[in-house]
């Protein structure tokens, strides 16, 4: 028990105060939380898009992380590309000791290639709030050997705001998809955070947000499709796909391979860094008229296999009809989930 609460507390710590290997929260449902992992996929469904998403994270362990967000995005001809909205939460310690959230505007301007093959290119700006509750932190003088987190602290927390640090945040991404005859081949990349805003909970010491750099792939292949317009019970496709992330001095590479029977979809991810495995990922999938339905697990197989209870995650998406006629403007299709 107190190796996990040791482990707690030096992980939330390391994400306080070392503000240059701090990592910002990751989903395993990639493209279930498509402007979260790049702001050019806004637009990118055509019509209008709902995505909520809900992640906790090594539940074995109390007061862990939990990550949620809430974003929506259409196309809109007018404008030659796609508006989308972000709104993410974060909640790290027992009692959500620190908390983070961020609100997003982004905009992906649509350039049509060729016939089969377009690009969108996209900004992002982010107001970011992050709060740090000094009632719910715990130190070791807290801790007694038998009864755990009973004794008050000692240390000085005169010199700890107490309070919301405010920053504002930019990103950009580009992200390239043709519509083959017999595949959908897509691409893209993401850099958040260019302004490495500060972060400031300790007086006279601040820390800035290490830039993240995402790069993905991906392709959809057609075992059997009844119909190239819509998707019909029984269609069959492959789609392999890898995910780079660098953030911090941190990489991880993450490649998958999902299995659509439609309306089913099941995933399998492997994440790892360069020197570790880090975690197996499943997925299971379905989709129903303008509803589709996720939910994956993370299953640890680093040295933390037995402590962290791996992590869980569901997300929920809803497809609406568009208000208007749009031009003939074909989606993209890639993974939901």
């Amino acid at each position: 028990m107190h190796k996990r609460i040791l482990i707690l507390i030096t992980t939330c710590l390391i994400l306080l105060g070392q503000g240059v290997k701090a990592q910002d929260a990751h989903f395993s449902q990639f493209y279930a939380n498509p402007l979260y992992l790049n702001p050019a996929f806004a637009g990118t469904n055509i019509c209008p898009r709902i995505a909520l998403n809900f992640r906790d994270q090594w539940p074995s362990m109390k007061g862990t992380f939990m990550s949620f967000s809430a974003s929506y995005d259409q196309h809109f001809d007018k404008l030659a590309g796609g508006i989308g909205v972000l709104a993410f939460g974060d909640r790290c310690g027992q009692d959500a000791a620190i908390q983070s959230y961020e609100a997003s505007l982004m905009y992906a301007f649509r350039v049509k290639v060729s016939k089969k093959f377009n690009m969108r290119f996209a900004l992002q700006f982010s107001y970011l709030a992050n709060i740090l509750d000094t009632r719910n932190l715990t130190f070791g003088d807290m801790i007694d050997p038998k009864y755990g987190f009973i004794y008050q602290t000692n240390e000085d927390l005169s010199s700890w705001n107490n309070t919301t640090d405010h920053s504002f945040d930019f990103a950009a991404g580009f992200l390239g998809y043709a519509n083959l005859r017999f595949c959908n081949i897509y691409f893209g990349y993401a850099a958040h955070h260019l302004n490495m805003p500060y972060i400031s909970f300790i007086q006279q010491e601040r820390y800035r947000m290490p830039m993240k750099h995402t790069a993905h792939v991906g392709a959809s292949f057609d075992v059997k499709r009844k119909s190239n317009k819509e998707h019909n019970f029984g269609d069959i496709s492959l789609s392999p796909n890898i995910i780079f992330q660098y953030q911090g001095g941190l990489m991880y590479m993450s490649e998958g391979l999902y299995l659509n029977l439609y309306p089913v979809t099941l995933g399998a991810w492997l994440r790892h860094s360069f020197k570790n495995v880090d975690a197996v990922i499943f997925s299971a999938g379905i989709e129903y008229q303008f509803i589709r339905v996720g939910y994956s697990y993370d299953l640890t197989v680093s040295k933390l296999i037995n402590l962290t209870g791996g992590a869980h995650e569901v997300s929920l998406q809803f497809l609406l009809p568009c208000p208007e006629k749009r031009k003939a403007i074909k989606e993209l299709e890639c993974p939901s989930f």
